[in-house]
């Protein structure tokens, strides 16, 4: 299987669900809870909490697509931000984007966010993915590396770009199955966040009429 066939199927399957707007807050939390150097290497600068505010305002989800990773919590853990290029007249590009909280670390939710993000950008005829990084983010040199994107060092940054293939049937039925599995991952995980929040509201009241019991002696 050659680096772009395993781009387009990935074997092991983790649900990355598209967001919306509705997921704004979410996203808001997930960025703010990166530590400064986090941010330093996410972002290229040191963000500030105002600085991370003002970019989750300004996300665009008509032009942009932001795809995301949520545990059994439904927090999200990980999260990728492909942001296309509108520059009429020249090649068809898109840039990408990564986090992923420390403690999600170490599982390749990064390569399949880059790997999810290609196909969506080849579907939406991308002919080129950029990715803009300093150098010292090892974590993204080696996504891009092991993508088979060229990289060109400039002192401590790094520019790394990808030519992608033209969509084909394949690419757009599992891009299409991808996110009818995350859609139905997330809604079963939420349902099994509210029944768990409900047992815990019932053994609360419980609890309450229990201690109330004993205090009135009976």
């Amino acid at each position: 299987m050659s680096e772009t066939q395993s781009l387009l199927f990935p074997v092991r399957i983790v649900p990355i669900r598209s967001l919306g707007d509705g997921q704004r807050e979410r996203i808001a939390t997930h960025l703010l809870s990166l530590d400064q150097h986090d941010r330093y290497l996410r972002f290229g600068y040191a963000a500030s909490d105002e600085h991370v505010r003002r970019y989750v305002d300004q996300l665009d989800f008509e032009r942009d697509e932001i795809f995301g990773i949520f545990n059994r919590r439904l927090e999200l853990i990980a999260m990728a931000h492909l942001a296309f290029i509108p520059e009429p007249g020249a090649t068809p590009g898109a840039e990408f984007g990564v986090s992923v909280l420390k403690k999600a670390r170490g599982r390749g939710y990064g390569a399949r966010l880059f790997e999810r993000a290609v196909m969506h950008a080849r579907n939406e005829g991308v002919e080129l993915m950029f990715i803009h990084a300093l150098s010292e983010n090892v974590a993204m040199i080696k996504i891009a590396r092991n993508a088979g994107a060229t990289l060109e060092r400039a002192g401590s940054e790094t520019e790394a770009y990808l030519r992608l293939p033209p969509a084909t049937l394949d690419s757009r039925v599992s891009e299409l199955l991808e996110e009818q599995l995350a859609q139905t991952d997330y809604r079963l995980k939420k349902q099994a966040r509210n029944l768990l929040d409900l047992l815990a509201s019932v053994q609360e009241i419980r609890v309450g009429a229990s201690s109330a019991r004993g205090k009135s002696g009976r």
